[in-house]
This record gives structure tokens, C-alpha cells and sequence, in this order.
């Protein structure tokens, strides 16, 4: 054995006593009798329904929130040292006067950069090449003074280059305000437009804005209006309404340029209208909607490409159609349907088409150029994430795509199609880090059904096999968003501590496909539950980590994911981290009136039907919370949170400290002036995280000292 092997397993072995302080007592939440109540019937009650205040200014429910933030102080504050020092470690690890790889559009090269000890990026531009002067477009460090959130969602230079638009939230809540400012006088307009999404489009004249508004009280995204500069909003026009409140819609500029194109889907169905952006007044709908039809399509040159699963293609094919279309009739397949074969998206160029594809867990590239050869862009790792890059401009033989892996920090590469020829155009730098140390796998996992569940696992040269470890597991698993093995910067601390960190690729995301989405959601959103648990079994049988060393994680329906496991395997799991977790299904899914919840009527079900009542309660974490020990629980939420309110997990904690029949520690932690993501800024999420990873690090019995450092 070698010396780091030996030290690792020395490190392992001398596990400590928990140093969380024990003198503290827990806030205890008043109950007040509500009944909830379902169309078929049904009754439940809910005696912390009373937390709930749209408005967010309940001074008795203020009161419970800053208790829990003053429990969670005096609890955490032992561990405050372990706490700096992860932080200290994951920010060093950053470069902090970097920037973004420049992309050229309309004869200017466009990139965000950031400042050394700023939390904000910096867009700018250059005319004609990176050596000519910078043009800062927007300076969010100086956007962002003197509050406690912001962001920039989206923003938009006119097709002239003369004139910027953006979206900006200072709340958390995700209402933006546009704004607009001159490129060439610096001056910014008195124009200012609110309640919108961050989702713009200029068209062809260079005055007209074309945004999506949301609902007030919902949140969805239910009207496209068109903005002339230099006039009252309030005079704004009408362009489409939404009446479905099962649709999201968004919109976007064709590949070429020449259409403006109004998107709408849910969860099952889609569809789309666009108009000339030389002259955007009547917009044609592409292909009437149709349940279970879903299709995305982009425009270059004389034809329409089609991403679309129609005709029973669960994975998707592609075909095309002319320009002048309006229905599925026209449309002519391309690139077939397989079976074993997901096509996530694809881009256009004049010479060739990359299709975006997931066969095996893996994500894929495939050049196919216009006279029928294809090719695979190369990946050199057994797992690794791979996609398309910033690829602004399609009359060009250079494709740009991402690569990244567990060990592989973030990089971006373009490839020629025609000559083979690829550039290194970035890696991310990490300070002090080396790729050497670590070791990355994708192992597969057996669930209780017999099905293969895919993991992609990665620790430090050295770790050994001893079922002796501690080990970190997480997965989202729902609306069939893949969760891919990217690199991670802060979980280097982890491993540097000796830990395993664990992907579990759990039905519910669409890693292998749509049939791996079906799979684990409506009906068999159970699936998504057990395969985390039974990829933990499988990982502590093959050695990974000690039986009573593994901790779990995930956020909003992965939050959901970690209410299902702690009720149906609490022993399983030392502890517990879960942000902004999803876990009063029912109760949410029965309120059309809280934001997003009439979009998710076919990822959920509709409890107002009894079938799916049931079979959602079933599992609803708060509802199903008993008297039985729970593992050590670190849940953080937002106040602002559009998404997943912050009332969800705040009943579900006091709940559950009801509840609760063992002794270990549930941390409640909520951001007063954050959103669904946390706090704004490049570092503030990582005090946030760090908090967290000294909680689980503690309870785990982790060393506090990374090995790295003690080795020296």
C-alpha cells in the first residue's frame, strides 16, 4: 500500500465525535387547526398552514423564520472554523479575474468577465477583433450596489448594435424589469417595463422589442407584447395570449434571422408561431398542437428542421418541412427514430448539422454534414458531460462544444468538420488543483425491479474499496432533466477529505432516454425514490462507504427526492441536505394560484382527480412524515422563492420536529432576501454551501483536515 493510501485509510478510520453545540433548543411552531380540502372530498389537516403568507410580512410567521435562523446560528456555530475553512478552499480554488470565451456576432466578439473580489460579471464587447478597445455593456457590480439580490436574466443588443435591452431582478422572485441604454451615447432610456420574463427579442427595425409578461399571481408566462422604444408600456401591444395555464411559452430568433418564433409547451404537448422579423405582424402557427406531439423546430435557408417525437419517435427524430408550412402534413423525416438512441437538440450550419444526442447515460455529438457522412466528436473518459457550445454564427466550418467531467474541469472546444482540426479554446482554470489525483467511474447499480440504474462516481487516488468510508450521494430525478457528471469545484474538498461523491442517473431524469423520464414520473414517480435507495445499497455493498458514512443530497424536486428517502429509509442515511426542497406536494398541487403549479399537472398529476390524490399523498413527504428517528437534516430555503415556496419546507420542519423519535440535529436555514437559487454573487452561495458541507462533514465524522494538508 502506499503512503497516501495509508494515510487515507488513517484519516478514515479516526472518525470524530460530532461537535455541533447541544445546548440549543429548537424553535417549536404553534399549531393551528386547517382543514385542506379536495374536490373529490377529501380532507386533510394542515396545523402549520398557517406559515404560509403570500406577502411575505406575517410578523408571527417572521418570527418563526429568524427563530429557526438563530436555532440554526447557535447550533452551527461550534463548527464555524470548518465552516471558514471550506470556504476559504472553494473561492481559492477560483480564478476571480476570469472571462467567458469571446463568440462574434455581427462584427463584434461578445464576453463577461469578472474582477478580482467582485461577485458580479461584466458584459462587454469589441468591434472587429479582441484587440480593439473594450465597450462595457453592463457592469453588474455596480447594478447591484447596495442590494442584497440581483441578477440579470437576460439582455439583447439590437440588430443594428446600437441599442441593449435587458431583464433585471433585485427581489430573488424572478419578475424582471426591462430596461434599455444606448451603445453609442452610454445614455440609458427612461423605458422601463415590469412583471416580465427574462426573454427578449429585437426585430428587424431596431425599435421594437418583442417580451413575455407573467401572471402577477402565478408567475407563468402567459402574454407576448411588443415594446416601441420611446413609448409608455402601458400602451404596449398584444401579440399572443396564452389561454392554456398549462403551457410555458418563450421566443426566440430563428437560426438565420428571419423569423421571430413564439414557443409554448407543456409537459406533453407543444407548438409554435412565427412571424418575418423584417416584418413581424402576423404570426403562423407552424403545426397546431396536439397531446403527447411535442416538436422544436429552428430555420435555415429554404427549410424548417424538426425535433419531434411525432408519430410514437419517444426518443425523437428530426425531419424537415419548407419554409411556407403550417402543418405536420408537410413535414418529411430526416433523422429517424432508434430505440436506444435520444436526440436532445441539434444546431444548424450552413454546411452541416450537429444533432445533440444520449445513448448509454452519455452524452454524444454527431457531425452530420450535407453530403450524408457523419462523425462522433471523440470524449477520451467512461463518464464525462459533452454539448454544444455558444455557436452564433452558422456560415462556418467550426463547431464549438463543451467537455467536462467529474475530474475534468469545464472546457470548451471547436472542432473543423472539414479538416479534423480541433482547438483548445478554454479550461476552466482551478487553482491548485490536479486532475491526476482523482479517479472518476460510472459503475451501474441494480434496482429492486431488476433495472440498471447508472452512477458516475469520483474520489481521490488512494481511496480504497473498505466499505470503511464516507460517501456523498446526490440526484434530482424529476421532468426529465439529466443530471450530467460535470466538475465540481467545491466537491474537491470533499475528496480531498477523503469522501466519495455519487451521481445517481435515477429514473425520473432522461439520461437513458424518454422511456427513463415516463418511468419516473406521474404513476411511477415512486421509481425515482427507490433507485436512490437502492443505489445506495449497492454502492455500500461494493465497498464505496461504510453503511452508517453515507450522506444524501438534493434541491426542489430533488428536495422532494430527500423527503421521499428520509420517510421510506431514515436508517440509511448518517444525514440529509436538502435545498429548497419540494415536499407539500398535495397541498401545492391542489392551489392553482401558487406560482407554476398548472404547469405540472402531467409531471405530478392532478390531485383534484382521486386517483392521482392518492397515489401523490402516498409518498408527499410532509404528509407521510411518522414517529420514527430521522436521520440529521440540514434544509435551506428562500423567502422569495417563486418556485418552491419557503412555506413548504418550513411546515415540513416543524412537522417533522414533531415527529421525530431520534436524536439527531435538523438544521433549518432560510435566506431572508434570496430566491429559488440562494443569495446573488459568485461567492455568496459558496458561504451558503459551505454551512452546509460542515454540518454533513461533522456528522459523517470526516476529518476536519484535507488530506492533502495533513500529508504535507
Amino acid at each position: 500500500m502506499n503512503p497516501t493510501s495509508l494515510l487515507l485509510s488513517a484519516l478514515l478510520m479516526s472518525t470524530t465525535a460530532p461537535t455541533l453545540a447541544a445546548n440549543a433548543t429548537p424553535p417549536d411552531a404553534a399549531k393551528k387547526p386547517h382543514v385542506v380540502k379536495a374536490p373529490h372530498g377529501a380532507q386533510r389537516n394542515d396545523e402549520y398552514y398557517w406559515l404560509r403568507d403570500d406577502t411575505r410580512k406575517n410578523a408571527e410567521m417572521l418570527a418563526y423564520l429568524n427563530a429557526e435562523n438563530a436555532y440554526a446560528d447557535a447550533v452551527m456555530a461550534p463548527l464555524k472554523p470548518l465552516e471558514n475553512a471550506l470556504y476559504e478552499e472553494i473561492v481559492g480554488r477560483i480564478k476571480q479575474d476570469d472571462s467567458s470565451v469571446p463568440y462574434r456576432e455581427r462584427g463584434f466578439w461578445y464576453y463577461s468577465r469578472f474582477e478580482t473580489g467582485q461577485d458580479y460579471p461584466v458584459y462587454a464587447r469589441r468591434p472587429g477583433t479582441m484587440d480593439a478597445a473594450e465597450q462595457v455593456l453592463l457592469d453588474v457590480n455596480v447594478m447591484a450596489q447596495g442590494k442584497d439580490y440581483f441578477n440579470v436574466g437576460d439582455w439583447e443588443v439590437s440588430q443594428d448594435n446600437k441599442v441593449l435591452a435587458w431583464a433585471e431582478d433585485a427581489v430573488g422572485r424572478r419578475q424582471y424589469v426591462i430596461r434599455f441604454k444606448n451603445l453609442d451615447t452610454g445614455e440609458v432610456y427612461a423605458d422601463e417595463i415590469k412583471g416580465v420574463s427574462p426573454n427578449l427579442v429585437w426585430a428587424d427595425d431596431n425599435k421594437t422589442l418583442f417580451y413575455v409578461e407573467n401572471d402577477p399571481e402565478t408567475l407563468l408566462t402567459v402574454r407576448v407584447k411588443k415594446h416601441v422604444l420611446g413609448t409608455p408600456s402601458s400602451k404596449d401591444v398584444l401579440v399572443y395570449e396564452e389561454k392554456d395555464d398549462s403551457f410555458y411559452m418563450g421566443i426566440d430568433r430563428s437560426r438565420d434571422d428571419k423569423f421571430i418564433c413564439i414557443g409554448v409547451e407543456s409537459t406533453v404537448s407543444s407548438e409554435m408561431r412565427c412571424a418575418p422579423a423584417s416584418n413581424p405582424g402576423k404570426f403562423t402557427v407552424l403545426a397546431p398542437r396536439e397531446r403527447d406531439v411535442e416538436y422544436q423546430a429552428d430555420h435555415l435557408g429554404d427549410r424548417w428542421v424538426i425535433r419531434t417525437n411525432e408519430g410514437g419517435a419517444a426518443n425523437f427524430k428530426l425531419m424537415t418541412a419548407p419554409s411556407g408550412a403550417t402543418s405536420r402534413t408537410q413535414w418529411m423525416d430526416w433523422v429517424p427514430h432508434r430505440d436506444d438512441v435520444f436526440i436532445e437538440g441539434f444546431e444548424l450550419f450552413d454546411g452541416f448539422t450537429t444533432i445533440a444526442e444520449r445513448s448509454d447515460a452519455l452524452e454524444r455529438l454527431r457531425v452530420l454534414r450535407n453530403d450524408g457522412t457523419e462523425e462522433y466528436v471523440k470524449a477520451d473518459e467512461p463518464a464525462y458531460s459533452m454539448g454544444l457550445s455558444v455557436n452564433s454564427e452558422h456560415d462556418t466550418p467550426w463547431l464549438r462544444y463543451s467537455y467536462t467531467s467529474l475530474t475534468t474541469p469545464a472546457t470548451t472546444y471547436e472542432v473543423n468538420v472539414l479538416t479534423g482540426e480541433r482547438k483548445l479554446l478554454k479550461r476552466e482554470p482551478v487553482i491548485g488543483y490536479d486532475p491526476d489525483k482523482y479517479v472518476t467511474e460510472r459503475v451501474w447499480a441494480t434496482a429492486r425491479d431488476g433495472v440498471k440504474v447508472p452512477v458516475s462516481l469520483v474520489y481521490r487516488k488512494g481511496f480504497e474499496k473498505n466499505g470503511k468510508g464516507a460517501m456523498l450521494q446526490y440526484a434530482y430525478g424529476s421532468y426529465g432533466s439529466s443530471t450530467d457528471p460535470r466538475f465540481n469545484g467545491p466537491v474537491v474538498s470533499l475528496l480531498d477529505r477523503g469522501m466519495v461523491y455519487a451521481i445517481a442517473h435515477i429514473r425520473g431524469g432522461q439520461e437513458m432516454g424518454r422511456k427513463w423520464y415516463d418511468d419516473g414520473k406521474l404513476f411511477h414517480k415512486k421509481n425515482t425514490f427507490t433507485d436512490f435507495i437502492d443505489v445506495t445499497d449497492d454502492l455500500v455493498k461494493q465497498g464505496y462507504a461504510a453503511k452508517d458514512r453515507v450522506a444524501a443530497y438534493g434541491g426542489s424536486a430533488g428536495g422532494l427526492l430527500m423527503g421521499a428517502i428520509a420517510n421510506m429509509a431514515p436508517d440509511k442515511y448518517r444525514v440529509i441536505l436538502s435545498q429548497v426542497p419540494f415536499v407539500d406536494v398535495v397541498t401545492t398541487m391542489l392551489d392553482p394560484t401558487i406560482p407554476l403549479t398548472t404547469n405540472e399537472y402531467d409531471e405530478w398529476g392532478n390531485p383534484e382527480k382521486k386517483e392521482y390524490y392518492d397515489y401523490m399523498l402516498s409518498y408527499s413527504p410532509y404528509d407521510n412524515l411518522s414517529k420514527q428517528a430521522y436521520p440529521a437534516m440540514f434544509v435551506g430555503t428562500g423567502l422569495w422563492d417563486s418556485q418552491v415556496q419557503y412555506w413548504e419546507p418550513a411546515k415540513y420542519v416543524a412537522r417533522l420536529r414533531d415527529l421525530d423519535q431520534g436524536q439527531a440535529p435538523v438544521v433549518f436555514r432560510t435566506n431572508m432576501d434570496a430566491g429559488h437559487g440562494g443569495k446573488s454573487g459568485r461567492f455568496r452561495r459558496y458561504r451558503e454551501l459551505s454551512e452546509m458541507y460542515a454540518f454533513m462533514l461533522d456528522r459523517l465524522g470526516v476529518p476536519a483536515t484535507p488530506v492533502a494538508t495533513a500529508s504535507k
